[in-house]
């Protein structure tokens, strides 16, 4: 089964410190971390709502606790029999939000609602794993087309979102900056 150990390193290599890009739909990041999504991850723990300032103090734990508990579990990765297939799916959830998990469902042929229950986890895991890894690498890279194409201020940021995506091996991960 899949550890989110191995992919959390890949993630944070490609995260970098604080940015409020007015282009970037995300808005005030840390880490790969948006405002809104530490926002959540406040309310769900009953802590005040947090400002920018609170996001640029993130800490390790927060960011740990963020990544497993809001990406790597939604996408219920530690039940998916093959790394490399979990990497892609829960990087693609991180980068992407609910797009990183209804394009896949539709990819398995199930309900594409955003949510990763009983079907959706069968149907995955009842693929071959080097083809199904290589169907969703080629739909995110598609997807990378579509958004590119249909709002002209994310092209800036393609050429940035395909690398990592091809550093996301079948069988390995290429940390940022590191040559295959």
């Amino acid at each position: 089964m899949a550890d989110y150990k191995i992919l959390k390193p890949f993630i944070l290599s490609f995260e970098g410190g604080y940015t409020d890009d007015p282009y970037d739909l995300g808005g005030a990041t840390y880490k790969g971390v948006t405002l809104s999504t530490y926002k959540s991850y406040c309310a769900q723990r009953g802590l005040p709502t947090p400002t920018k300032e609170d996001l640029r103090a993130l800490t390790d734990t927060e960011w740990d606790d963020i990544f497993k508990g809001m990406y790597w579990d939604v996408w219920q990765a530690d039940d998916i029999a093959d790394q490399s297939v979990a990497n892609i799916l829960v990087d693609w959830v991180w980068a992407s939000g609910a797009y990183g998990i209804k394009i896949p469902q539709r990819v398995l042929e199930v309900a594409a609602d955003g949510i990763v229950g009983a079907k959706t986890m069968a149907a995955l895991n009842a693929q071959e794993p080097r083809t199904l890894f290589a169907r969703l690498k080629q739909e995110r890279l598609d997807f990378i087309d579509r958004i590119c194409k249909s709002r002209t201020a994310n092209k800036r940021y393609k050429n940035g979102w395909v690398r990592r995506i091809e550093s996301i091996k079948y069988g390995s991960l290429l940390l940022n900056g590191q040559q295959p």
